[in-house]
C-alpha cells in the first residue's frame, strides 16, 4: 500500500490496539502492529490482509527492539509514519500493599518507559511527515490519584504529563501530540484481572475497546490534547476540576465495598 496513510500502534494484538488498528486499516491505512504476542499478530494480519497490516512483534521496554520494529515498518511505508499509537500498557489493580514490587516495576517499566520507548522510536519518521500524531493512552485515573489503582494511576499521570509538554515541543516540527483518558474499557485487562476494586461494579464496565478506537480515529484528525472518552471520564474530569481535592471523599466512597 505505497502511498498509503500511515500508523504505528503498540499492544496491537488484542483490545484497544487490536481494534485500532481494525479501523484504521478498513479505512484504507497501512498499520503497523506491534506487540509481545506475535501469534496474536499473525492472527491480526490473516483477519485484515498483509497489504494492509505489517507485523513487528516487540516488547516495548526494549528500547532497542522497538527502534528497529519502527524503522522496519516506516521502511515498508516508504519513508512516511503520520501517526503512532502508544496503547500498549498493564493494570494490576488492588490495594497498594498487595501489588508486589515486581507488578509495580512492571507497570512503570510498560506504562512509562514503554511510552518513551514508542515515542523516541517514532519522531525522527513524525518530523519528516507532515501533519503527524502522536497518541497515547491515558486513563480518568490521570485526573485525580485512583484508589487501589496508586501506582497505575501515577503512571497515567505520567502519560498526561508527557504529552502535554510535547505537544508544546514538538510543535515547531509540525506534530500534535495528546492523549486519550476514558474509565474502563471491556477488555481482557479488566475481565481477568485478578482483583476488581468495588468501583468496576459501582461504575460497570461500559466503554468498548472499538469506541476508544473511534476516538483515536479522531485524535489522529484532530487538535485537541486531551480526548475523553464516554460519560464517566467528562463527569470525572469536570468533578475533579470543580472539587479539585475534595473529590477525594468520593473517590473513598467509590472505592468502599
Amino acid at each position: 500500500m505505497s502511498g498509503s496513510r500511515a500508523i504505528f500502534i503498540t499492544g496491537a494484538g488484542a483490545g484497544i490496539g487490536a481494534a485500532t488498528a481494525r479501523l484504521f486499516a478498513r479505512n484504507g491505512w497501512l498499520v503497523g502492529a506491534s506487540d509481545v504476542d506475535g501469534a496474536a499478530l499473525e492472527a491480526l494480519q490473516r483477519e485484515l490482509g498483509a497489504r494492509c497490516v505489517s507485523v513487528h512483534p516487540a516488547d516495548v521496554r526494549d528500547r532497542v527492539a522497538l527502534e528497529v520494529a519502527v524503522c522496519d515498518f516506516v521502511a515498508r511505508a516508504g519513508g512516511r509514519l503520520d501517526a503512532v499509537f502508544a496503547n500498549a500498557g498493564v493494570l494490576f489493580m488492588g490495594p497498594d500493599e498487595t501489588i508486589t514490587p515486581q507488578q509495580k516495576a512492571l507497570l512503570v517499566d510498560v506504562n512509562v518507559k514503554g511510552v518513551i520507548h514508542t515515542i523516541d522510536a517514532a519522531f525522527p519518521f513524525l518530523r519528516q511527515t507532515p501533519d503527524a500524531h502522536v497518541v497515547a493512552m491515558a486513563s480518568t485515573s490521570a485526573e485525580y490519584g485512583s484508589p487501589q489503582h496508586a501506582v497505575y494511576s501515577a503512571t497515567k499521570f505520567f502519560v498526561r504529563g508527557l504529552t502535554e509538554a510535547l505537544n508544546i515541543e514538538y510543535r515547531e516540527h509540525g506534530i500534535q501530540v495528546c492523549a486519550v483518558y476514558v474509565a474502563y474499557v471491556q477488555t481482557g485487562m479488566v475481565f481477568d484481572a485478578k482483583v476488581k476494586p468495588a468501583t468496576i461494579d459501582r461504575l460497570g464496565v461500559k466503554i468498548t475497546p472499538q469506541r476508544v478506537a473511534a476516538t483515536v480515529w479522531k485524535a489522529v484528525h484532530g487538535k485537541r490534547v486531551h480526548w475523553r472518552v464516554g460519560l464517566d471520564a467528562r463527569l470525572v474530569n469536570s468533578a475533579v476540576r470543580l472539587l479539585g481535592s475534595g473529590v477525594a471523599p468520593v473517590f473513598a466512597r467509590l472505592s468502599r465495598r
